[in-house]
């Protein structure tokens, strides 16, 4: 079924183009996307085909039809996967850098749901979706603990663990900087940059409240690195790496936000190709805590680092 969506362009707002509006309204869709729609005639100004240059001024009536969307099938793959627990409710896994969690545009075999369903022949019952059961999700080179579900009840009651912000999440980062304090919080909200569409800053209009806790486990002075414990009071996509970049000090590594960067300020040549080894960012999903759905105990879960990071640590540990 399609899905119709009414916007009012403010009174009070300054003139504004139609696309950049719509752009930042609605940040689940692409430039591209919204593009195709003004081109399909699914957008409508004023009950009139829109234009994407065409100016709002005030009181506008924006009507948009979206297609409904065409299910995409994930289908099984038997892929290797470290499994931490596994019962007839969840299955808990340490999933590695470089593996996306759920199927999508580019990425539509080799992803996380992809061996869950090749190795879970109980787990696709969630409402027949194509995500089933996943709750949380992991950048895909981040690696780390991640739990999916297995039915209807357990997704529920789990999902709403996450959105009460009641689970326990722990991760470790190596940054670059010297943070000055031993532990401290951000609480920046998060939203789709502005301009760059694959990234989040908290300079986006539209923008939901996220919080990290931090705990700083050392500091590595000549090579100007901080090794730190994070834990998450709210899951915004990318969100230690937003909040550290934008306090300059982006993780090591980070193609995305100035970690890569960064590199070439290093004079340890060494290090500096350990670093460069890591398939993406330096941070690590190494704790997972919550509420089992039926037995109601608590449950922890931790893994170490991955190979490339430990590798870096090692380094570090044996220089200072």
């Amino acid at each position: 079924m399609d899905d119709s969506r009414r916007l009012v362009f403010p009174e009070d707002r300054p003139a504004e183009r139609l696309d950049r509006y719509l752009a930042e309204s609605l940040p689940e869709l692409s430039r591209s996307q919204l593009k195709k729609l003004i081109d399909d005639g699914r957008i409508l100004l004023d009950r009139e085909p829109a234009k994407a240059s065409s100016k709002l001024k005030g009181g506008e009536v924006i009507q948009l039809t979206l297609p409904a969307p065409v299910p995409l099938q994930a289908r099984p793959e038997n892929i290797p996967l470290s499994i931490l627990y596994e019962d007839d409710q969840l299955i808990v896994v340490d999933k590695p850098a470089g593996m996306v969690v759920h199927p999508a545009a580019g990425h539509s075999d080799g992803t996380l749901v992809n061996a869950l369903l090749h190795h879970c022949d109980d787990l696709a019952g969630i409402g027949g979706e194509l995500r089933p059961g996943i709750v949380h999700r992991i950048d895909k080179d981040t690696s780390g603990v991640l739990v999916a579900t297995k039915n209807d009840a357990s997704h529920q009651c789990l999902a709403a663990q996450f959105k009460a912000h009641s689970v326990n999440r722990r991760y470790l980062a190596l940054v670059h900087g010297l943070l000055p304090q031993e532990r401290g919080m951000v609480d920046q909200p998060i939203g789709r940059h502005p301009t760059h569409r694959r990234k989040m800053s908290s300079l986006a209009r539209q923008h939901k409240r996220a919080v990290t806790h931090w705990k700083v486990l050392g500091r590595f002075d000549v090579d100007n690195l901080t090794l730190v414990e994070l834990k998450l009071e709210t899951g915004r996509t990318h969100q230690i790496r937003v909040h550290f970049s934008e306090m300059n000090f982006p993780l090591a590594g980070d193609p995305m936000y100035g970690g890569r960067g960064r590199l070439k300020s290093l004079a340890d040549q060494d290090l500096r190709r350990l670093i460069e080894k890591l398939p993406g960012q330096a941070l690590h999903a190494r704790l997972l805590g919550f509420i089992h759905p039926r037995s109601g105990d608590y449950l922890e879960f931790a893994s170490p680092p991955p190979n490339e990071f430990q590798a870096i640590l090692d380094y570090l540990d044996a220089k200072y």
